[in-house]
């Protein structure tokens, strides 16, 4: 059973920190590529920050780049987003997304974790 299980979310202040995780299973994670998606109210979901297969590559929306960092740990099958410098902008269910890159390609979400950003 395929599962993608994030965590870390909350709420923080304007200026503060959060660390989310997203632990896979059921599947093959260290020949996925993972990304990190949000949706605010109101709003599309959108593209947040990825990281290859082996993790020597990532790449940011422009609006978090500088602040939020994408990383991985193929041995715990997690991938993990540290944020910093939280804007209220920033408030969304945060979603973590998987393409096990297969012959045909298998694509994996998971369920979200809410991040709110507020004094």
């Amino acid at each position: 059973q395929v599962q993608l299980v994030e965590s870390g979310g909350g709420l923080v202040q304007p200026g503060g920190s959060l660390r989310l995780s997203c632990e896979a299973s059921g599947f093959t994670f260290s020949r996925s590529v993972m990304t990190w998606y949000r949706q605010a109210p109101g709003k599309e979901r959108e593209f947040v920050a990825g990281i290859s297969v082996p993790g020597d590559s990532t790449n940011y929306a422009d609006s978090v780049k500088g602040r939020f960092t994408i990383s991985r740990d193929n041995a715990k099958n997690t991938v993990y987003l540290q944020m910093s410098s939280l804007k209220p902008e920033d408030t969304a269910v945060y979603y973590c997304k998987a393409v096990e890159v297969t012959n045909r390609p298998n694509v994996y979400w998971g369920q979200g974790t809410q991040v709110t950003v507020s004094s």
